[in-house]
């Protein structure tokens, strides 16, 4: 595949170390990318570039793809600043807080629900994310969760089904859970790839997820759990069971939990930032790569516990707090998090630079990924293509 095929090409050169994520995990040095019709054309060193239309020089800068972010919440009304005032001060977290987002995402209209995310999302794109997965969930009603699900599917790379969120105030919860697998499925099932389901005490326990789980499988839909967030909940041993795509949150973790993970497809995602927001014990990272689990990173952006959009927050948590290295690191919040949406592989693939891929990339005001770690808190995105396009540009 050559550049000349394309009407309009751009050479992005002097990168001074190109991280990839092809199958070799090696970083290229002096190296050079050419971008058309919205992907990858060639890569190679940089004294050896083809020409192109454009010319796009980094100047010794680190490239790298974009972040895919695969858990946020980004399709709510309301604020809950107040709740984290109380939580720093003392008070533990519950999923009952949920109510009050709940109320505020009622009782917004739809395009009200876009802008909110929209905005969200552009914050996200400018610290280098270019592929996104949000979550319904704060709807819980038929109409609410339907009206959340357009609004994800105009904002979102991919939509996630979370009616079994929490149980809403008033209602049975036999009632809720016939809602949440009959109209409500219906209802949002032409906007989402996925369902999920909060594992855990005060929500929903391991068979009540595991009927949620099944019904959006009978409807087509891909699986993904919160697990095992603020104890020992059994949901990361469903998720391992069923072959969910991903299990999120995985603070608390046996010997056996670790096992089913390794010996399955299942991802780990897990969240820093909220391990941080809700003063839980970290993800045991180590243990799950050392084991052989795949993770993935994310920021988990949402009103209540992880108000943050920065995955570059979260790369360096992971390795000043998690044990990660950059390297995996970087890796989990890219092609880990890329698999753990089945988008890893083939034409559509991201969270890697592959020739004939997805021209998803950034650039840091920096020589190299170590700095994302090393000078933590610092904005060093620089530049960021999506699909080929320079955003901001």
């Amino acid at each position: 595949m050559t550049a000349t095929q394309f009407t309009s090409t751009e050479l992005v050169t002097g990168i001074g170390e190109l991280t990839t994520h092809d199958d070799s995990g090696e970083r290229m040095h002096n190296a050079a990318l050419i971008i058309g019709g919205g992907r990858i054309l060639w890569i190679g060193a940089a004294a050896k570039a083809p020409a192109a239309d454009r010319r796009t020089d980094v100047d010794g800068r680190a490239v790298l793809p974009g972040w895919v972010d695969t858990h946020t919440h980004l399709v709510f009304g309301g604020d809950r600043s107040a709740e984290f005032e109380a939580r720093m001060a003392g008070q533990p977290y519950a999923a009952a807080g949920i109510n009050t987002t709940v109320d505020a995402t009622r009782a917004a209209t739809e395009e009200q629900l876009v802008a909110t995310a929209g905005h969200l999302r552009r914050e996200a794109e400018a610290q280098g994310t270019t592929f996104l997965e949000t979550k319904t969930g704060y709807g819980l009603d038929v109409a609410s969760e339907a009206r959340s699900a357009r609004a994800a599917a105009r904002v979102a790379d991919v939509v996630t089904f979370l009616g079994a969120h929490i149980v809403p105030a008033g209602l049975d919860r036999r009632d809720y859970l016939d809602l949440v697998t009959g109209p409500m499925l219906t209802a949002v099932r032409p906007y989402v790839q996925f369902i999920d389901a909060f594992c855990e005490q005060g929500a929903f326990d391991v068979e009540q997820t595991r009927e949620v789980l099944l019904a959006g499988r009978s409807s087509g839909l891909g699986l993904r759990v919160h697990g095992n967030q603020l104890g020992f909940s059994g949901g990361v041993q469903l998720a391992a069971e069923l072959g969910a795509a991903s299990v999120d949150h995985c603070n608390y973790l046996e010997p056996v939990d670790i096992d089913a993970l390794a010996a399955g497809t299942t991802v780990a995602t897990l969240l820093p930032a909220c391990d941080l927001s809700t003063r839980q014990p970290f993800a045991p990272a180590r243990r799950l790569l050392d084991a052989g689990v795949t993770i993935a990173l994310a920021t988990n952006c949402n009103p209540g516990t992880s108000y943050t959009t920065s995955m570059p927050f979260c790369v360096a948590t992971a390795v000043l707090q998690m044990g990660l290295t950059v390297s995996e690191a970087v890796w989990a919040a890219t092609r880990g998090a890329a698999r753990s949406l089945d988008r890893d592989q083939g034409a559509d693939a991201v969270g890697s630079l592959q020739v004939g891929g997805r021209a998803d990339l950034q650039v840091l005001n920096a020589p190299s990924i170590s700095h994302l770690a090393y000078r933590p808190g610092v904005p060093l995105t620089g530049a960021v293509w999506r699909h080929g396009l320079r955003l901001g540009s």
